[in-house]
């Protein structure tokens, strides 16, 4: 696929967001390994460019279905990072008022109608976000899932693929194909090489681009946002990348090796990547890319202090927000 041709400014933004997940993640690591975090915490170190660059092919009214390794989509879809750090930590001020968690986080105002604890979890409800909009609301969202390869197994995936192919639904299918289904290597569940394969038996564009490139991901996404938007059906877009980090923070990974998975890092890691090409041919200098990352260090910094001075929940409310009012 060729590459798409943007602005400096769009791919510094791309940039940006690639960082401020790297120091979330960076952030919540250390803390959860600190004791200061409830909860299990699931990260996207390594895997940034999908997010950004699928999210920046959206507008902020398209919606997104996330994993329980969600904090990077929340991120880029544009959520409050103040109230996603509060989330975490279990505080009131957080976007589900400390009721969700890592696992669980939402902010419908940006279009992240949230994560899922539920492996397989969100497929269907994209495609009933993008069948209501289509039919009942008459609008051109676009409804993105994003979900991994173990989950691509799930009999729900074949569900929503069909029914999404059959209506022609503005969905965009994005596999996040990152080895690893928790401890099981992906070639020993799956007979195919790629995942996007199976988008021939629904009779709709499989696409298959370098997840660590987040210029190819944001193209490849532009142009499958686009045909959805058009009234064209759904694409399978597979990235492919790898998960560095264990399938939650504390696993021992007894099931790999880790100096050939800090090896696979050294070699794809999207943000050391980017800004060799940057660098080399998009007219950046190192200066301001340091500054950038300068930035979101003390964007997190903030984001944590904020989740730290914020109550916690009132215990008498344990049952507030459970219903709709």
């Amino acid at each position: 696929m060729p590459e798409i041709q943007i602005s400096k400014e769009k791919a510094a933004a791309l940039y940006r967001t690639m960082k401020l997940i790297r120091c979330f993640e960076e952030s919540v690591k250390r803390d959860y390994l600190n004791k200061e975090l409830p909860g299990f915490v699931h990260l996207y170190i390594g895997e940034e460019a999908i997010a950004a660059g699928v999210c920046a092919a959206l507008r902020q009214d398209d919606l997104i279905e996330s994993t329980h390794r969600g904090h990077g989509h929340c991120i880029a879809k544009g959520a409050d990072i103040d109230r996603m750090m509060a989330e975490i930590y279990g505080k009131e001020t957080g976007l589900c008022h400390g009721r969700g968690g890592s696992m669980h986080i939402a902010d419908f105002s940006v279009g992240m109608l949230g994560a899922n604890g539920v492996v397989g979890g969100g497929y269907n409800l994209a495609v009933g976000a993008a069948l209501a909009n289509r039919r009942i609301f008459h609008n051109d969202k676009v409804s993105v899932v994003f979900f991994g390869d173990g989950a691509a197994n799930r009999g729900t995936f074949h569900e929503a693929l069909n029914a999404a192919s059959a209506w022609k639904l503005p969905v965009v299918f994005v596999n996040e194909m990152n080895h690893w289904a928790s401890t099981t290597p992906y070639r020993t569940t799956c007979n195919l090489e790629y995942i996007s394969q199976r988008a021939a038996g629904y009779q709709i564009p499989g696409v298959t681009v370098d997840g660590q490139d987040v210029l190819a991901v944001y193209a490849a996404a532009q142009e499958a946002v686009d045909r959805a938007r058009r009234g064209e059906g759904p694409t399978l877009l597979e990235a492919r990348t790898y998960r560095i980090e264990g399938h939650f923070v504390g696993d021992p990974e007894v099931y790999r090796d880790h100096d050939e998975t800090m090896r696979i890092f050294r070699e794809t890691d999207p943000l050391k990547r980017f800004r060799e090409k940057a660098v080399r041919s998009l007219h950046f200098t190192e200066a301001e890319l340091d500054e950038a990352d300068a930035a979101c260090v003390q964007r997190i910094a903030d984001a944590k202090r904020f989740a730290l001075e914020s109550p916690y929940p009132d215990a008498a409310d344990y049952q507030k927000y459970l219903y709709a009012d």
